[in-house]
């Protein structure tokens, strides 16, 4: 007799083996990286989601807290063909439901097929189908989810000290810690602000460069981040990552849109435009620019030909849709920040003539 159940919106429901109990529901993605689950499952940018591992066996390297992207887990259940004793231990510790024995190979068809969809899970004792669907009847779609960046933002403004050679003001609209790590290693001080920052706070800052973080969701919904970005334009460097890249297009008159089911996993190809180099980058997005607006396209996606970098020289602005620092990797094009905060030194030269 199973003990879980998940509700599809095409009208299955399968039944699984439950590693941690509970009930849930949020939109099915799915992830085809093979390492580094940990940093996928507390990775900000799942809130709200369902995260399936096309891989088959999950846990199979341990649990370790040092490779953690944030204090908790974030999707709202993880779905696997197995997980090991020790990922059911860490999912039930923290309240997020698990389910396995499930065929993950059908699951992943289906949203590459049909798209990421709104599923509902049931897990535990005495559960049955109608629970599993009475959550997917409560599931809302991932851009009606307007408090999102409130939800994964930090509560109060933390500094993170890499030796003073820059002041960062990161927007943290979801942010993972190796964005953080990855500008004090090259000696920015990291000053992480909630995306309800005001300018003036910001301003009130001084900071060399504003930074927009990654984050989950819709970014029509991070209005505030927007602001700031419209505000600083030309004033100060601006720089994103993934959903701050979707931000600062839209800040520019561009758009964006919601993607069939998205990119999320470690071997994304981006071609560089100038230089025709191809790397190899991790992703974890649902969510796409659709219009550039005033900046231009350095970098696109192999694959379906999406914008992966975008820059406008004059006004120091540089972005990228997918995370250089990814962990475990690769590390391909970790010289972004390198780039990030060379604008710096170039901004620093204009203001002295």
């Amino acid at each position: 007799m199973s003990d879980a159940y998940i509700a599809l919106a095409d009208g299955r429901v399968l039944e699984a083996r439950c590693r941690a109990p509970g009930t849930t529901r949020g939109e099915l993605v799915f992830t085809t990286a093979y390492t580094g689950y940990e940093e996928s499952l507390t990775d900000p940018s799942y809130e709200e989601q369902i995260l399936t591992f096309s891989y088959p066996l999950i846990g199979n390297y341990g649990v370790r807290a040092d490779r953690f992207e944030s204090s908790r887990i974030h999707p709202r259940a993880a779905v696997a063909r197995e997980f090991t004793e020790e990922m059911a231990t860490w999912f039930e510790s923290e309240g997020v439901p698990a389910i396995d024995h499930i065929e993950t190979r059908d699951l992943v068809t289906s949203i590459r097929e049909d798209g990421a969809m709104k599923c509902g899970i049931a897990a535990g004792e005495d559960v049955t189908p109608e629970d599993a669907k009475a959550e997917l009847d409560q599931c809302k779609e991932m851009s009606d989810h307007t408090e999102i960046g409130q939800q994964v933002t930090t509560p109060e403004p933390t500094v993170h000290r890499g030796g003073g050679e820059a002041d960062v003001a990161l927007i943290d609209c979801g942010a993972k810690g190796s964005i953080i790590d990855s500008l004090t290693e090259r000696g920015a001080d990291v000053h992480v602000l909630s995306c309800q920052t005001t300018a003036d706070e910001i301003r009130e800052l001084d900071p060399d460069v504003l930074f927009i973080s990654n984050g989950p969701g819709d970014p029509a919904n991070f209005q505030n981040a927007q602001s700031l970005v419209e505000a600083f334009a030309g004033e100060i460097p601006i720089a994103g990552i993934c959903l701050g890249q979707q931000i600062v297009a839209r800040a520019f008159g561009g758009d964006t849109e919601k993607m069939a089911f998205g990119h999320r996993g470690v071997n994304q190809p981006v071609r560089d435009l100038e230089t025709d180099q191809v790397v190899m980058t991790t992703q974890n997005h649902g969510y796409t620019v659709s219009d550039p607006g005033d900046l231009a396209v350095t970098q696109r996606n192999v694959n379906d030909d999406t914008a992966e970098g975008l820059a406008d020289d004059e006004r120091g602005i540089i972005t990228r849709q997918y995370h250089p620092e990814a962990n475990p990797g690769p590390h391909d094009s970790l010289g972004f920040f390198d780039d990030v905060l060379s604008m710096v030194d170039t901004q620093s030269a204009v203001t002295a003539d």
